[in-house]
């Protein structure tokens, strides 16, 4: 169970017990409570885990659809995938302002230098592991794409150890198995018409780009869930929103700096003329890209406060398999019975993961249960 989750259940228990009076009319109410929490948190979770599951795949479609139809500027499609965060500034005002569950008795807000210090680093990081994912992304055929990008995986649950003191049980652990193996099948297809374009020299750039993407995503990730956990301290769609525009600030304005100084904005205008699907096309893939990457930003992000880092992971490696089979119908990619396999594969995998987070689930449920028979015994 992640660190948000059982810290919520223990306030919840916490606070039934302070406030149940002896009167057994209120004890359905309080015992109901927890419950209503409880479904509140698996709809959210439904919902996180379906902004990755469709951001993700759309996202990485659009960005295939961009080289495959003649764009080259590799500044320009990083820049798309971190320049939609405007469109949630108007989140800031919806969010509702008060503060969440303080996760310890410090309940004073970091300091402006630690907030600015730790927005700077994410906001870099995210630059940098996103230009990693545009150069693999060019370079390698979705399938090898695909495979390498399942490494993150590893690398959470290396990095989640270290930093977050990730438990893990023999189902995350057949999880975690069953999804890399679902994404490496994918190498055994062929995709010569991908692979012949690019040259042997650019094929190991791409490779190694996108295992240093998958290791900077995976870092990014534990890191958000340490500062969630000792900084921030706090559980709000706020905070989460703050995360989002302000990395995603500090990395649009480090990419921009990169596409003027390489020199590439130049050739934007020429790149959009020749644009095989035309000049309009060429803007809506851009913007779409845009949008699709901030959706599946809001999902990952969410899925680290309520559950952990790993189980962000998880999710959006169950969308890598989903990649090659829309291929099928946008780029008129092959389906074979190993792209079946591989899908049959992630949703096993998923599936073992949601059943250990039910198993936690019944577990917490036991010990609020516990916790308001001891209430009342000693009201009594």
């Amino acid at each position: 169970m992640g660190e948000a989750q059982k810290l919520s259940l223990q306030i919840a228990g916490h606070e039934a017990k302070e406030a149940s009076p002896p009167e057994n009319a209120n004890v359905n109410h309080h015992l109901t409570v927890p419950k209503f929490r409880q479904y509140k948190w698996w709809i959210q979770m439904v919902i996180f885990s379906l902004l990755v599951l469709s951001g993700q795949p759309a996202a990485t479609l659009l960005g295939r659809l961009y080289f495959d139809k003649g764009a080259k500027s590799k500044w320009m499609a990083t820049l798309v995938q971190n320049a939609g965060f405007p469109i949630l500034i108007p989140f800031l005002f919806l969010s509702p302002t008060k503060h969440g569950i303080a996760q310890s008795n410090q309940t004073e807000p970091p300091s402006t230098v630690i907030l600015v210090s730790f927005y700077t680093f994410l906001g870099i990081l995210l630059a940098a592991y996103c230009m990693l994912y545009t150069i693999g992304l060019q370079y390698l055929p979705v399938s090898t794409y695909s495979l390498i990008c399942a490494s993150q995986l590893g690398f959470n649950a290396l990095f989640s150890y270290f930093l977050n003191a990730q438990k893990f049980t023999p189902f995350i652990v057949n999880s975690l198995v069953l999804l890399t193996i679902s994404s490496t099948l994918l190498v055994f297809q062929n995709d010569d018409s991908r692979a012949n374009k690019t040259s042997k020299g650019k094929y190991a750039i791409g490779f190694m780009c996108t295992v240093a993407a998958s290791a900077g995503y995976s870092l990014n990730l534990s890191i958000t869930q340490l500062v969630f956990r000792k900084i921030l301290k706090r559980e709000t769609y706020r905070v989460v929103m703050d995360i989002l525009i302000y990395q995603s600030l500090v990395a649009t304005c480090a990419i921009l700096v990169g596409l003027f100084a390489s020199g590439e904005w130049r050739n934007l205008r020429r790149e959009m003329k020749e644009y095989e699907l035309g000049k309009v096309s060429y803007i809506m893939n851009l913007a779409w890209t845009a949008v699709t990457w901030q959706v599946f930003s809001i999902g990952a992000v969410g899925l680290i406060f309520k559950v952990s880092a790993l189980f962000s992971n998880v999710i959006s490696t169950l969308g890598l398999p989903i990649v090659p089979v829309l291929a099928v119908f946008i780029f008129h990619d092959k389906m074979s019975g190993v792209k079946v396999i591989a899908m049959l594969l992630a949703i096993w995998g998923f599936a073992s993961y949601i059943y250990q987070h039910y198993l936690d689930d019944l577990e917490s449920k036991a010990e609020i249960r516990i916790v308001n028979e001891v209430s009342l015994v000693e009201k009594l």
